[in-house]
Parts: C-alpha cells; sequence; structure tokens
C-alpha cells in the first residue's frame, strides 16, 4: 500500500468516525436523561419519608362517578421513574434508534414531571383530573396564538404582532360584549384581529417594512393603546367590563366518562372550536389547493409566481385570517377565563405562542401538543401554589417562560421554518 492509500484511508476513516449533529444531540439527551434520573432518585425519592403516600384524585365535584383515587407510595414510585428515566438514557446514549430521541425525551420528561407531583403532593391529595382539565383550558390561548403564527409564516411573513392582537381583541370583546352581549363581543374580537392582521401584511407586503419592526410596532401600540382606555373608559364605566362568559357545554356520554370525560368533553365553546380549527387547517394546508399554494408560497415566491399563484393575494389572505384567529384567542381572556379585562392581560402569551409555533414544526398539529406542553407548565403552577410546596411562589411564576427558553434554545431539534420566511416580495 502505497503512500497517497494510505493517507486517503485515514481521511475516510476520520471523516466516517465523527459524529453527525443528530447523533451528538442524542448524547446530550441521553446524559439529560440520566441527569434527571439522578434528580429523581436524589430529590424526589430520598427527599420523602419512607412511608409517605400521595393521593391523586380522578373525579371532579359534580361528576358521576365519585371517589376515584389513585394512592401511591411516593419513595417506590420515584424509584420507578428514575429506573425508567435511567433506561430511556442509556437506550438514546446508544445512538441506535435516534430517530425515536424526541419521543425518548417526551416520556423522560412526563415521567418527570409525575415523579414531581408526587413528591409535591406527598403526605396529601392533589386533584389530578383538575390539572389535566386546567391544562386542556390553558392551551387554547398558546394554541391560537401558535396557529396564528403558522398561518402567516406559512406564506413568509414573520408575525411578532400576535401579543397586540391577542390584547386588542380582549379589550374590543369585553366592550362591546358588554354592550351587546358575549357573542357580539367574539365577533368583534374576531374583527379587530383581522384588522390588525390586514394592517401588518399592509406594511409588510406593499411598504415592504421590516416584519419584525412592523409586529413590535403593533405591539407597542397595542399595550399602550388598551392601558390608556382601560384607566379611562373602563375605570369610569364599569358596566363595560363586565361582558359575562360562554357557559361550558357537557357532551353527552362522552362527558360522563370517568378521569377522560372531565378533561375532555366538559368545555366552552371555545376549547371544542380550538381543536376543529386545529384538524382542520391541518387537513387544509397539507390536503387543498389553497394549502399548496400557501406553502409554495412561503417556500418559493418566485417559482409560485410563474405558475400563476397570486403571491400578494395569498399573503394578504392567510395574514388576515391569521389575525382573525388571533383575535378568537384574545376573546378567550375575557369571554371565558376571567370575564373582565386589565392591562396587560396576556401577559406574554403571543410570545409564547410563537415559541410554540416553533416547537410544533409549523405544523397545526405540532402547535396543538406545543400549546398542551406549555399549558401543562402553567397548570403545574398554579396547582403547586395551592400545595404550599417550598419552591419559592417566583420560581412557580417563572416556569411557563423556562419552558419556553428551553424550547427555542432547540430542544425538540433543529426546527427548518419555510425558506422565504421574513423575505419581502418584489414583482419585477
Amino acid at each position: 500500500m502505497d503512500e497517497v492509500t494510505a493517507v486517503s484511508i485515514t481521511s475516510d476513516v476520520k471523516v466516517t468516525a465523527r459524529a453527525t449533529p443528530e447523533q451528538r444531540r442524542a448524547v446530550v439527551i441521553g446524559t439529560v436523561l440520566l441527569l434527571l434520573a439522578g434528580v429523581v432518585v436524589w430529590v424526589f425519592g430520598l427527599g420523602v419519608e419512607p412511608g409517605d403516600r400521595s393521593t391523586f384524585n380522578l373525579s371532579l365535584p359534580g361528576a358521576r362517578v365519585q371517589d376515584l383515587s389513585w394512592v401511591v407510595n411516593s419513595r417506590w414510585l420515584a424509584y420507578m421513574v428514575a429506573a425508567v428515566v435511567a433506561f430511556l438514557g442509556g437506550w438514546v446514549l446508544r445512538r441506535s434508534h435516534l430517530k425515536w430521541t424526541n419521543l425518548a425525551l417526551a416520556i423522560g420528561l412526563g415521567l418527570f414531571a409525575l415523579a414531581f407531583l408526587t413528591w409535591a403532593a406527598a403526605g396529601s391529595s392533589f386533584s389530578l383530573v383538575g390539572m389535566l382539565r386546567s391544562t386542556v383550558i390553558l392551551s387554547v390561548p398558546v394554541t391560537l396564538g401558535a396557529l396564528t403564527g403558522l398561518m402567516c409564516e406559512r406564506v413568509a411573513i414573520i408575525n411578532i404582532a400576535i401579543e397586540g392582537q391577542l390584547l386588542t381583541a380582549a379589550f374590543v370583546g369585553t366592550i362591546v360584549g358588554s354592550a351587546f352581549g358575549i357573542w357580539a363581543g367574539l365577533v368583534s374580537a374576531m374583527v379587530v384581529g383581522a384588522l390588525l392582521g390586514a394592517v401588518l401584511a399592509v406594511l409588510t407586503i406593499r411598504f415592504h417594512i421590516d416584519q419584525i419592526i412592523a409586529g413590535v410596532v403593533i405591539n407597542i401600540f397595542a399595550l399602550g393603546l388598551t392601558s390608556f382606555l382601560a384607566r379611562r373608559v373602563l375605570a369610569a364605566a364599569p358596566d363595560l367590563n363586565s361582558p359575562g362568559r360562554f357557559a361550558s357545554i357537557k357532551i353527552p356520554i362522552l362527558g360522563d366518562i370517568p378521569v377522560i370525560g372531565s378533561v375532555l368533553f366538559d368545555h366552552n365553546m371555545f376549547v371544542y372550536a380550538t381543536f376543529v380549527l386545529v384538524l382542520v387547517l391541518h387537513l387544509g394546508l397539507f390536503y387543498t389547493r389553497w394549502g399548496l399554494r400557501s406553502r409554495s408560497v412561503g417556500e418559493h415566491p418566485k417559482a409560485a409566481d410563474t405558475v400563476g399563484i397570486d403571491v400578494y393575494r395569498t399573503r394578504y389572505l392567510n395574514t388576515i385570517l391569521g389575525g382573525c384567529i388571533a383575535g378568537f384567542g384574545g376573546a378567550f381572556f375575557t369571554l371565558s377565563q376571567v370575564s373582565r379585562f386589565e392591562e396587560n392581560l396576556t401577559a406574554g402569551i403571543g410570545f409564547i405562542g410563537l415559541a410554540a409555533m416553533i416547537f410544533g414544526r409549523w405544523m397545526p398539529l405540532g402547535a396543538l401538543g406545543a400549546g398542551l406542553v406549555f399549558g401543562f407548565a402553567r397548570a403545574i403552577q398554579q396547582k403547586l401554589g395551592i400545595l404550599g410546596t417550598p419552591i419559592p411562589s417566583e420560581f412557580l411564576s417563572m416556569t411557563p417562560y423556562i419552558v419556553t427558553i428551553i424550547v427555542v434554545a432547540g430542544v425538540v431539534g433543529i426546527s427548518r421554518p419555510p425558506a422565504a420566511d421574513g423575505k419581502p416580495y418584489i414583482k419585477e
């Protein structure tokens, strides 16, 4: 073997031995899972008394089946969870099933959350069904915010203005709902969201203003205007700040199923409409002509224009429809949750919705899954405050935003946005 051949073989071996980004990520996630297993043993297992038991209530007051509960030994459950999480970590580190890395991470984090709740409820009772029900409810505005961003970014318009759209819609929905009824408030909120979507579209499509700057301007305008009017108008006329709420609708038969019925089938129309909207958008984006045109405009607008697709019209339409969804999400706050408007009521949900969109990889079903993750984080924050855990309330309040940072940092891997995302299109 001559020297040139030996050098070539050595180079090929080095290239082959070099770890790919997926393999490096598998090593990181496997290591994280092993560390989580250690935390479960050290904190959640050894951190409770040997005889402590956690009681999870599986029924709500008023449910047809009462007194359902799950009682577990807190320490032994923590040990079992640690064993499973450690197994998942070792399995991922083998690098033989890289496509299942996210699934292993999701299972590991879910078991970690279970061990955490068991530790928090050690020696007391905890309404697990109540927390899961809160998870579904709290996921609604995040999911709607993610769907708003998805509708816009699928046609290459970055919508940073989701927060402002949610806030303005909540304000208008409150006033109109108080004066003319909650259905009028809902319609007006959606109209205002669509108008703000149209403003964003005009600024970015017609005048080619930087999309990030345009979104930030709308957010600042919405926050300043609603805060000013809330102090001047709503404070002077409290009758305009009591729109009422949409009542819960229990689905017959399904709503009486133990555990699942209370969690999924006993909500108001906002929850049901969100699930339906996710399904409709998924089918629309991937199985209709409109969806194909939208995705082509987001990936390669020039090619779409070449085959006869009106790029400008498609971008206008999707951005306005996205604003309409944001208006529906804004109405959720005041016509479903708190039944009144307060300054900065949305508290950053629009930005969390953007993170959920990235987490869901610009897919409607992914947006719903991400919304449930963020809803779970907010539900834990609320329930742990009731249990009186030793964790400071300030840290509990940080939970949803910490989850946002972790997601945006790439915990689910590299998410690829539409190729033309954020790029203005100028027709030649």
